[in-house]
């Protein structure tokens, strides 16, 4: 039977790992959302493409920060 370490210990590198995927998630929807608007709005020089990524990145940033600060939270308890 797992004791509750080992099981905090899993739980806490299967949050580590979900982590990237989530920023690549982020950071990708907002690059295509980007890209629609730029081929809706016909606009020559990318530019929604362009803000909409930074703005994805800066999300993406935001929630890896958020998440490793509760996952020090847990650790201290």
């Amino acid at each position: 039977m797992d004791n509750p370490q080992k099981k905090r210990a899993r739980n806490k590198w299967l949050t580590l790992i979900n982590i990237p995927i989530k920023m690549g998630v982020i950071v990708f929807l907002f690059a295509y959302l980007g890209r629609w608007l730029d081929e809706k709005y016909d606009n020559p020089h990318h530019i929604y493409v362009k803000i909409s990524t930074l703005v994805g990145v800066a999300i993406a940033f935001y929630n890896l920060n958020r998440q490793l600060k509760e996952i020090n939270k847990s650790d201290n308890q």
